[in-house]
């Protein structure tokens, strides 16, 4: 009987997610970084193509998905100087477009699996959003095995992956060509395989593809081999194992910095203060107090405006309760101090907490929360 109710709740997940993803399909936000996204599909498949076809197939494209989408938008207070009428240039100056799609191209794995769907037959715009989809589905079949696999017990996994499906950033990152989705899959992977499984190796190469999804991970997982390090003896990972794996995230990451053509502080300036036209040609100089100004600014909205605050009221509660002695068992507290000390540090690069970029530490906290209410051991 148990199996019989196991299949019939796995059939019920699986029609909910196929209805989910039609949902997602037909209801896709069409954010302005997709043309970025498009116009390097072009230039992968198309070397020889010159830029000025690619960017008048991008803009022909979605012109007839979105008519509009790249006029000039008064209606709000400009955060960088120039962003409202930045991406009606963009639609407008090929050699703007050509300087812009480099700051898109520090995401080699989400950039590679999109052309795997363009050279499917799926068109370039489609190409870019299709594996937020997929990622959407994986991630909460993904929950609902971890969670049946902890919990022991099936309907109370599949009430909660129901839950979590609605969980909006989720929903938001599935409805963007954006490389969050993607990301966030490839991290639970990541843990799922090392938590669960205990193969350390097949956990290195998720990490290292969820790296060469979304950079900024590289600081999570560096504190994190630190709790491996910590706890190496009782996982049984020699040192050596335990060296290689992260001198292999350390060249994922490396690897996308030597390819990256645009400096960070060019990249704060574009998103934060100034527009910057031609990042790569002619930047401008960077203003150390205008990013310290920009940062004092925003630190306070930026964390109240996510869910970390309400998540650390949760982990607080749930982490004393279960673990009240620091100096028996230090590593649940420093896994999630972890978490919040990479995150702050993201912040300070990149001053951004949009719920939908957060996903993956959003899951991580919530996933890990119930892995340790209803397990004896943390890692």
């Amino acid at each position: 009987m148990p199996k019989k109710t196991n299949l019939i709740l796995k059939v019920l997940l699986s029609v909910y997610l196929c209805f989910m993803s039609y949902y997602l399909y037909t209801h896709q936000y069409y954010n302005v970084d997709i043309e970025a996204y498009m116009g390097l599909l072009y230039k992968a498949e198309y070397p020889e193509m010159k830029i000025e076809e690619i960017h008048k197939k991008v803009f022909a494209e979605l012109g007839e998905k979105r008519p509009g989408m790249f006029e000039s938008d008064l209606s709000h207070e400009e955060t960088a100087k120039g962003e409202n009428t930045y991406y009606k240039t963009i639609s407008e100056n090929p050699k703007v477009f050509e300087e812009e799609l480099q700051l898109f191209s520090v995401k080699p794995f989400y950039n590679f699996v999109n052309l795997i769907f363009f050279k499917v037959g799926f068109s370039a715009s489609a190409s870019t959003f299709l594996i937020s989809i997929l990622s959407y589905v994986l991630i909460l079949y993904f929950v609902f095995l971890f969670l049946s696999k902890i919990l022991r017990n099936h309907q109370l996994a599949i009430l909660l992956t129901f839950l979590l499906s609605l969980f909006k950033p989720l929903l938001e990152s599935s409805r963007h060509a954006s490389p969050d989705s993607l990301s966030c899959l490839l991290l639970l992977l990541s843990f799922y395989v090392f938590v669960i499984k205990r193969n350390f190796l097949i956990a290195t190469i998720f990490a290292m593809l969820c790296i060469l999804t979304r950079p900024e991970y590289f600081i999570f997982y560096s504190f994190f081999y630190i709790l491996i390090f910590i706890k190496r003896k009782e996982l049984q990972i020699k040192n050596f194992e335990f060296g290689f794996s992260f001198v292999y995230l350390f060249l994922a990451f490396s690897v996308v910095q030597y390819f990256n053509q645009i400096s960070w502080s060019t990249l704060f300036m574009n998103q934060f203060t100034k527009v910057q036209l031609y990042p790569i040609s002619n930047p401008d100089s960077f203003n150390f107090q205008d990013y310290l100004n920009f940062i004092k600014s925003k630190i306070l909205f930026e964390f109240n405006s996510s869910y970390f605050l309400l998540l650390l009221i949760f982990i607080i509660v749930i982490i004393y309760k279960k673990f009240p002695s620091i100096k028996k068992n230090s590593i649940p507290y420093l896994f999630f101090g972890f978490i919040y000390l990479s995150i702050f540090l993201r912040f300070l690069i990149f001053p951004t907490m949009v719920n939908r970029m957060m996903i993956g530490y959003y899951l991580i906290i919530i996933l890990g929360l119930i892995y340790i209410q209803s397990s004896k051991r943390f890692i």
